[in-house]
């Protein structure tokens, strides 16, 4: 039997297994468009962690993110490029839209892994919220 955690949402509450650096938007994501069964490939996953630590950086030096969280955002910007979370992307490549499921489930796992490291509680969105701090990153 899978353990959950109850994340919310704007839409309202979801199970999400309690192991995943995911969250809410992604778990609605994989149940909403089971398409393929098809991942996104690791050379995107790769492309989306250099963005977003590059991303995170720029806005550090234009004071634009406060530092202890950027530079956590930088370290798991890192793990994400070198496969740490590669699992945790679970997304249908061929998910509908403009890749916004893929692009909130990237925010998602580097939030929660952030929070991780910062000592918060993972599916808290404190003091990393996936929608306030890691689109600065995009």
């Amino acid at each position: 039997m899978t353990d959950y955690r109850i994340e919310t949402d704007s839409l309202g509450e979801v199970k999400v297994p309690a192991s995943a650096y995911y969250g809410a938007q992604t778990q609605r994501a994989v149940e909403n468009f089971p398409i393929s069964g098809r991942r996104v490939p690791r050379e995107f996953v790769r492309a989306i962690g250099i963005i977003k630590c590059a991303a995170a950086e720029a806005n550090m030096s234009l004071g634009l993110l406060d530092q202890k969280i950027g530079k956590t955002i930088v370290r798991v910007a890192k793990e994400v490029v070198d496969g740490k979370f590669d699992h945790e992307f679970v997304v249908d490549v061929y998910q509908t839209g403009s890749g916004t499921s893929t692009n909130m489930n990237s925010n998602e796992i580097i939030s929660n892994r952030a929070i991780e490291l910062l000592a918060g509680t993972i599916g808290s969105k404190t003091p990393v919220h996936p929608n306030d701090y890691i689109p600065m990153t995009t």
